[in-house]
């Protein structure tokens, strides 16, 4: 039976290149895949999910308009797939993770999601509550804080470093926006 797999962590825990990894391992023993990542993650170019260590791959796109279930539909008629990759899961809309939920039950394909749990406010995206309510598997990718304890949490800075407190949901960025936290430290930041 095909399952529904979410591999959740805060920033810079390897998410993507964990992913590339699994998606090498299929594609080594000559079976075939297909990788996703959010149309609004465009760092590094539209439709490639890149890691930290180097590694990439070209990838389609999802935004909240897609029907990801159609997508994979035809590509599965076309050549069958052993695997569906998702990388920036959180990003997925909970009728997203519902249709991936179908790629599993009634295409029999197995479907790993890869992205962040909460925001820079300690909130669940969207697409990261629906798969932890609806995946048959919840895995935790570990990182560590500056002090060494399991980083939990994603704190958003300015240019100078300094916390951000309010804004908008979504800001795409990297190192240069994020710091990957224990909740300790993290609530000794907000509050400043």
């Amino acid at each position: 039976m095909a399952k529904l797999y979410f591999y959740y962590s805060s920033m810079n825990a390897g998410k993507s290149t964990t992913l590339l990894q699994s998606d090498f391992n299929y594609r080594e023993r000559g079976m075939e895949t297909m990788l996703w990542t959010a149309a609004l993650d465009d760092r590094y170019g539209r439709g490639r999910i890149v890691s930290r260590i180097g590694l990439d791959a070209q990838a389609h796109l999802f935004d909240p308009q897609v029907d990801i279930f159609a997508a994979i539909a035809v590509q599965h008629e076309a050549t069958p797939l052993s695997c569906v990759l998702l990388d920036e899961a959180q990003f997925l809309t909970e009728a997203q993770v519902w249709q991936l939920g179908a790629v599993c039950d009634r295409l029999g394909i197995p479907v790993l999601c890869y992205g962040i749990r909460t925001d820079f406010q300690g909130q669940l995206f969207a697409g990261s509550a629906a798969l932890l309510g609806l995946a048959d598997t919840l895995t935790e990718i570990k990182t560590v804080c500056d002090c060494g304890r399991k980083a939990t949490m994603n704190l958003r800075v300015d240019a100078g470093g300094r916390p951000i407190q309010q804004g908008a949901q979504t800001q795409i960025g990297g190192n240069d926006r994020y710091v990957a936290l224990c909740r300790r430290h993290f609530v000794e930041q907000m509050r400043g």
